[in-house]
């Protein structure tokens, strides 16, 4: 005997392949300046702390390095492992100036916070933390996730700006080519071009080194 589905039958198991969905991607794209920042070496440097002083190291630091983005209007998107990801939502407007100041002051400012978070480390008797700001500006895909906090961000601006990342030394901030493109005529910053990234398709995209003007 054969079972034959009904409509309501489809829609059903349709309805419970969407709620099974870990990451539910919106198809909506825009242009943001996406920022990385990340801890330098926390691996070798949390091997030898018990969990709970592990645990109180990223608190410590991550909560520092949010608090300065939302100070800044930036969006929070999630932390990945010893890194935290986040967004500034009004960068889509790339005439809105005050947007992008916003954003390079969110990386100007967790420089300057070194010293405040390393007493509070010293205080908590945990190692000292030294850490990489890079920044870009693309296009990203929005999505539902679980494992995010406002909702989760995807595409080649967030994985160029994880790789840019290394590029930086510790405690610097380095911004990709496009968000350059935006930013070269603030006076409030300096800019010094750094080695390229090689993208693997045989171009070269330009990097580049960002201080407050001295």
């Amino acid at each position: 005997m054969k079972f034959f589905k009904s409509e309501k039958d489809d829609e059903r198991q349709k309805v419970e392949e969407v709620q099974n969905e870990v990451i539910s991607f919106s198809e909506i794209y825009k242009s943001y300046c996406v920022g990385i920042v990340d801890i330098v070496n926390s691996t070798q440097i949390t091997a030898t702390l018990s969990k709970p002083k592990m645990c109180q190291y990223y608190t410590n630091f991550l909560n520092s390095m949010a608090l300065i983005v939302r100070k800044h209007d930036g969006i929070v998107v999630k932390n990945i492992g010893d890194s935290l990801l986040y967004y500034f939502p009004k960068t889509s407007d790339t005439l809105g100036r005050s947007s992008f100041v916003d954003s390079l002051e969110s990386g100007m400012e967790m420089i300057d916070a070194g010293r405040v978070v390393n007493a509070k480390m010293r205080e908590g008797g945990l190692p000292s933390v030294n850490y990489r700001i890079s920044s870009d500006h693309g296009m990203v895909m929005s999505a539902n996730s679980a494992s995010s906090f406002n909702g989760d961000i995807f595409g080649p601006t967030v994985n160029l700006c994880s790789r840019l990342n290394k590029m930086a030394k510790p405690n610097t901030m380095v911004i990709g080519g496009d968000l350059y493109q935006i930013v070269k005529s603030f006076k409030e910053y300096q800019f010094e071009s750094i080695l390229e990234y090689n993208n693997g398709l045989k171009v070269q995209y330009p990097v580049y080194s960002i201080s407050r003007h001295k």
